[in-house]
């Protein structure tokens, strides 16, 4: 049940993205479940290799590398997902820090009530 929760407000955070970032646009929740969906599979399996691969930059960077992975990750699922748009490379690092950001908050508040 909690996973389900989970993918809810991971679709939901993906739908507030386009309010604070115009160059994202998601077309409908439907959409915002299969990329939500979709991105967690991502950030699960391929994202792990990905840091791996790249821990020097990422040292060398002080961890700020591990933003252009998540951009990375995020524009990928935008080039597979129709009804996810994502302007460019840049706007998807801005995407994919605010969809943590929303999802992190929204996580805290909607399953920190839950526990109580």
């Amino acid at each position: 049940m909690l996973l389900l929760i989970t993918w809810l407000i991971n679709a939901l955070a993906l739908l507030a993205v386009p309010y604070l970032l115009h160059s994202v646009q998601v077309d409908s929740f439907g959409a915002a479940l299969i990329a939500a969906l979709i991105l967690g599979f991502v950030n699960t399996i391929v994202r792990p290799v990905l840091v791996l691969l790249t821990l020097p930059v990422t040292m060398l960077t002080l961890g700020l590398f591990i933003l252009i992975i998540n951009g990375l990750m995020f524009w990928v699922v935008a080039q597979l997902v129709g009804g996810f748009h994502v302007a460019g490379f840049w706007s998807a690092v801005g995407g994919a820090l605010l969809y943590s950001i929303v999802s992190w908050a929204l996580s805290t508040l909607l399953l920190s009530a839950r526990g109580r």
